[in-house]
This record gives C-alpha cells, sequence and structure tokens, in this order.
C-alpha cells in the first residue's frame, strides 16, 4: 500500500486562465479604471492553495498491477469514488495526471449548493415531475454527504452551513424566484426563503439588485483544504493513489473468458475490472466518446486583501454563497479571513496566462459594479479553470463504453461530484442499481463546442450574452 502522505500531491500549478466576460463601469466609476493596474496581482496565484500546506517532494508509490477498480481523474469525484470503494473493501486505485485536486476541485468558489444549473420549472417540463423530485432530493443529499464527510474524515476545511443567496439582476428574474420558490416547497416541501428588494440590505451590500433567494441548507468551504481531506481519507481507508500518473490508453480484454481493462499509463500499466472516468472539463482523446459531450467553459476568480471586520460584515451580512440570476453570472462570497472572492464564467473561451492581467481587470471592474465599496481595495489573487458543461447543461454519469463515468457539473461540483462519485461507488460494489441522472438522454456537444475543439465557444458566449440583455 502507498505510504506517501496525500497532502504532498497538491501543488501551485500554473495553468491558462480564461478570459471573462466584459462589465462595463457606471460613469460615475470612470476614473477607477486609471486605478486598476496598480490593484492587481502580478502573475496567477490560486488563494486556496496559499491555504495548505506546501507539497514535499516524495517518490510516488509504484502501481499495483491489478485492482479492482481504475479510477481516471484525482477530484472530488474520482477521490470520493476511491474513499468510499475502499471503505467498503474494494480494491481501488486513482490515476491522476497532475496532482491530487489540480484541476476544478481546487479552481471554484467553494461554494457547496443545492439545486441545479437549471431552474426547476425548465427541469420539470424537461423532465416530469418524478423524475425532477429524485434530482432535486439528490442535490440536497449532497450537501449532506459534504458534511458528513467532513464529520467522519475530521476535514478542517472551513465547512459552515451559511446558505446561498441569489440575486435577481431584473424585475423578471425576481418573478421567477418567487415561481420556482412556490413550485419548490409544494412539489419538494423544501423551503426557499424570498428576499424583496426593499429588504435585501439585510443580506447583500448593493443596491444593484431587484431581490433575491435564500437556500439556508447550502454550505461554504475551503476547496483544497476539503480535496486534500478526501485524498487523506481516501488513502487511510485503504485506496491507492497517484499523481502524475496520466493514462495514455485504455482497452478492454479478455482474461480467462472475463472481461477485464488495461489502463496504460505514463508510469506503466494497471489491470482493472472496472474503470471510472471522472477526470471532468480535463477528459482526453483517451476515451473519445465521453470527451465529445463535454464543453469545456472557463470560469475565472480574483481575491482581495483582508477587509476590515466592519466593511466585510456590510458586503455579506449573514457570510452567504452568492451568485446572480444572469447566463453570465458572477459568484461571490466571503473567505474565512475575510477577503472578497469573487468569480465569473469566461467568454467561453480559455485563454493563456498572458491574459491573467488583462481577465482579472475585467472581472474587478464587474467586482466594483456590484460593490462600489471595493474600488480602492487591493486584488492579490488571481486564478482560473475549466468547468464541464454539457449540451443540456445536466449533470450526466452511468456507464458509457463499458466504463463508469460522471460528468456535467456545471459549477455544483463541490457538491454533486462528491455525490456522483459515491454513488458510482455504490453501483460498482451492488449497493445500488442505479440514480436518477443515468437514464437522461445525453447529447453529443457540436463540433465547435466539444473539447479539443472549441472555436465556436465565442459565439456561444455572444448567444448567452444576448440572452442576458434580453430575458
Amino acid at each position: 500500500m502507498p505510504t506517501r502522505s496525500a497532502v504532498s500531491f497538491l501543488s501551485r500549478a500554473r495553468v491558462p486562465l480564461p478570459l471573462c466576460p466584459f462589465v462595463s463601469l457606471p460613469s460615475a466609476n470612470a476614473t477607477i479604471a486609471s486605478r486598476l493596474s496598480a490593484a492587481m496581482p502580478a502573475q496567477e496565484q490560486n488563494y486556496w492553495l496559499e491555504t495548505i500546506n506546501a507539497p514535499s517532494v516524495e517518490a510516488a508509490p509504484d502501481l499495483p498491477e491489478n485492482v479492482d477498480v481504475a479510477i481516471v481523474g484525482g477530484g472530488f469525484c474520482g477521490l470520493s469514488a476511491a474513499r468510499a470503494l475502499a471503505k467498503r473493501g474494494v480494491r481501488a486505485a486513482v490515476l491522476e495526471a497532475e496532482t491530487f485536486g489540480w484541476g476544478a476541485s481546487c479552481r471554484n468558489g467553494g461554494m457547496v449548493l443545492t439545486g441545479m444549473k437549471l431552474p426547476v420549472p425548465k427541469l420539470i417540463k424537461r423532465y416530469g415531475r418524478p423524475t425532477v423530485r429524485k434530482m432535486y432530493a439528490a442535490s440536497i443529499e449532497a450537501v449532506d454527504l459534504v458534511e458528513q464527510i467532513v464529520r467522519e474524515e475530521n476535514i478542517e476545511c472551513n465547512f459552515s452551513r451559511c446558505g446561498h443567496l441569489e440575486v435577481a439582476c431584473k424585475p423578471s428574474h425576481f418573478n421567477g424566484f418567487e415561481e420556482s420558490a412556490a413550485l419548490i416547497e409544494r412539489e419538494f416541501r423544501h423551503q426557499l426563503r424570498i428576499v424583496p428588494q426593499g429588504h435585501l440590505r439585510s443580506e447583500i451590500g448593493s443596491h444593484i439588485y431587484f431581490g433575491g433567494m435564500v437556500d439556508e441548507t447550502s454550505a461554504g468551504v475551503n476547496p483544497a483544504r476539503y480535496v486534500t481531506g478526501l485524498a487523506h481519507a481516501a488513502e487511510r481507508a485503504g485506496a491507492w493513489l497517484h499523481d502524475h500518473t496520466r493514462v495514455e490508453e485504455i482497452t478492454a480484454e479478455s482474461q480467462n473468458g472475463a472481461r477485464k481493462f488495461r489502463v496504460r499509463t505514463s508510469r506503466g500499466s494497471i489491470a482493472a475490472r472496472e474503470v471510472i472516468l471522472a477526470s471532468g472539463a480535463y477528459t482526453t482523446e483517451t476515451t473519445p466518446a465521453l470527451r465529445k459531450k463535454i464543453i469545456p467553459i472557463g470560469s475565472y476568480i480574483i481575491a482581495t486583501e483582508v477587509l476590515p471586520a466592519d466593511l466585510a460584515h456590510e458586503l455579506s451580512p449573514r457570510n452567504r454563497m452568492i451568485y446572480d440570476s444572469k447566463h453570465f453570472l458572477y459568484y461571490y462570497r466571503l473567505t474565512p479571513d475575510n477577503r472578497m472572492l469573487f468569480g465569473g464564467r469566461a467568454a467561453f473561451f480559455p485563454a493563456t496566462e498572458s491574459t491573467v492581467r488583462q481577465s482579472a481587470e475585467i472581472l474587478r471592474r464587474g467586482m466594483i459594479t456590484v460593490y462600489p465599496q471595493l474600488c480602492d481595495t487591493k486584488i492579490e489573487y488571481g486564478w482560473g479553470g475549466t468547468l464541464d458543461f454539457t449540451l443540456d447543461v445536466m449533470p450526466h454519469a452511468g456507464k458509457m463504453d463499458e466504463m463508469y463515468f460522471a460528468v456535467g457539473f456545471a459549477g455544483h461540483g463541490v457538491a454533486a461530484a462528491t455525490w456522483f462519485g459515491t454513488k458510482l461507488a455504490e453501483m460498482i460494489s451492488g449497493n445500488i442499481n442505479s440514480i436518477p441522472f443515468a437514464e437522461l438522454p445525453f447529447p453529443a456537444a457540436p463540433i465547435g463546442l466539444r473539447s479539443g475543439r472549441t472555436w465556436a465557444l465565442p459565439l456561444a458566449g455572444l448567444w448567452y450574452r444576448i440572452l442576458d440583455f434580453f430575458t
């Protein structure tokens, strides 16, 4: 069994950054633009990675020759699956091309959210009440599962049931909140609280929104500490963990009349009875059938210097996880040490590291539009990553080419990836037969949007800007 501590697998890797949507500054803030450059970080730096111990340099453990389950991808989904499998006595190995948590798991806002990307009325129209009832229950169960794992494994990751606040960018969006809240309470017995515009200052120190909707069930977490804790937990349970082990080929072969997989990696090969594909937006051509269904969407985040306690309280009196109602949304929160962490969707096309400064400046303008109080606040961190969207904007899981997979978390991955990884482990172990998302039709992405061929992503970004203008 491996002896290396899982915390050593994480590193402060530099990665390409995505562009963010442009947000025009009000004329009253015109002079702010001239002060932006002095407030920007000189290079990409991920705040979350600064909160964990620096990795030590140790030799990677040797690959086992045979396992029951080989897991491709070492983020929330893969590590949750490994933990759950190992606790059931299943021999599982996680194969991560970079370092554990290198992908979306360490590049997000640390929001542990209920619900899904699409609004419930639209989901019901598409899939029907019985199916959506199961989906929504799963999203609540996912938040509970994260808390359960944190408690059971004693993971110090600043988990807090602070709730989330969705804010309405238009009066029509607020009307939609009221419709959704009534429907969710009636159909799912889950209560959301509507916050009219006149009472919104009790939730957020901004005047630009038309009301809000609160779900007290959601939570916040430090994702780097959480994924590190998951790695420790999976390792303690008996899973093999292998970073810097890029999967290069997966083939099915027969041994004594039984089907097995041969997984060839940059560090040797391993035989496995089952394979879980848990690489999300970073899925490669090794599994082309899955890759062609993934739309990689960039997302970018900045974090301010530590704010005075009174200013932090003014910005977010209840310390919510906050996001707005646009397609090209902003999402933001306070960190445990009172920084404002402010993120947004990219212009859909991942950019290069040379755009770090440009992207941070654009996103900072959006932050000042929401919070003019921060116009003179220094930005100390800026980073980006890639999310896995699907054409129908839904998560999908099940089996493809005889391999298990889960993909399409679309910004809800802290909770959803943990839940899907655990459920795939339960399916392999025979504890459950299926999950609500396994039977959904899973359309392929158009060629210009799918991973590796993203030339049409700017057009998709333009389309969402048009939707935000007219809806």
